[in-house]
């Protein structure tokens, strides 16, 4: 039985190890957007290398030639070629485990990282300006609260679509996103200005505690492409070039740091799993952090405290 295994080991195809894989991360009730990340990554590689060879012909070389292959003969920048390897890399990981393929390390390449583009102060002020409500749609007014949404708690736009009116709690101040990247359930507070913004949209908007908090013109659920939609119709209204739904979470993250912020409390707001990708927030943005910098900083302040104290002498 064991001699048997063993062949059978020898002659698996890499698309049944990936078969096999697959099945394995919808046992763990991974995502569809994990599987289809998985699956895009996959295809990548069978493009390069055919699916009918051995999962055991697999190695570091194969690897380092599959790396030259994307960079020489695509278009890719090194952020996307990572994509397609951190992907990979989770398939071929899980055939390290089972010793489908001799154990070695995929290494992510090294790239530069570019600053967040963020909305000004300026975006902003023009984007928060209320509309007349005695002239305005009711489209032009939800969109005004769902820019005030953005700023006030940098979620992602996947948790916003799903919000129930009934996920509100005005009684706490706080909001339930029910639906998040990580999967778990979060609780976030809801600042004093968007609770009074949140109130006076629900008299507008009323609906049953089931219905969704922002919703379509015909009252259904915001698709991903509707909401993009709907933002970069209402920044283009405003005068505003940029259209990101994304740019609000990176303002909201920006806007915190600047303020002095705990980055613990900022990963814990964003639902990020690690502290890694805050902390790029805080490198990013380190020319803003160094605006005012002498008036804020502590040795500073003493030093102007001593330099009157002599004056005074």
């Amino acid at each position: 039985m064991k001699i048997k295994m063993k062949a059978d080991l020898k002659n698996k195809k890499i698309c049944d190890a990936f078969d096999e894989f697959i099945l394995n991360c919808r046992v763990r009730n991974l995502s569809k957007h994990t599987l289809t990340y998985y699956e895009e990554g996959y295809k990548s590689f069978i493009n390069f290398y055919d699916e009918k060879n051995l999962i055991s012909s697999i190695n570091k070389s194969t690897i380092n030639d599959y790396i030259i292959h994307l960079s020489s003969n695509s278009n890719m920048n090194t952020t996307s070629l990572n994509t397609r390897l951190r992907s990979l890399r989770g398939f071929l990981y899980y055939c390290m485990k089972l010793e489908y393929i001799p154990s070695f390390t995929i290494e992510i390449l090294k790239c530069e990282k570019k600053i967040k583009e963020t909305y000004t102060d300026a975006e902003l002020k023009l984007l928060l300006e209320k509309p007349n409500l005695k002239k305005c749609s009711f489209t032009t007014y939800r969109n005004w609260v769902l820019i005030n949404y953005l700023i006030s708690t940098g979620n992602r736009l996947s948790s916003i679509i799903n919000i129930k009116i009934e996920d509100l709690d005005f009684e706490n101040a706080t909001i339930a996103l029910k639906v998040t990247k990580n999967r778990k359930q979060q609780i976030i507070p809801m600042s004093k200005t968007l609770t009074k913004i949140l109130l006076e949209y629900l008299q507008y908007r009323k609906g049953e505690p089931s219905d969704y908090l922002f919703c379509s013109q015909t009252g259904t659920k915001f698709t991903k492409t509707g909401f993009e939609h709907t933002i970069r119709q209402y920044n283009f209204s405003r005068g505003i070039t940029k259209t990101s739904v994304h740019l609000f979470r990176h303002t909201f993250a920006k806007k915190w740091i600047l303020s002095g912020g705990d980055i613990f409390r900022l990963q814990k707001l964003l639902g990020h799993s690690s502290i890694d990708i805050v902390k790029e927030y805080v490198n990013m943005f380190s020319d803003d952090l160094k605006k005012d910098f002498d008036t804020f900083n502590p040795l500073e302040q003493l030093s102007d405290k001593r330099t009157k104290l002599t004056l005074k002498k």
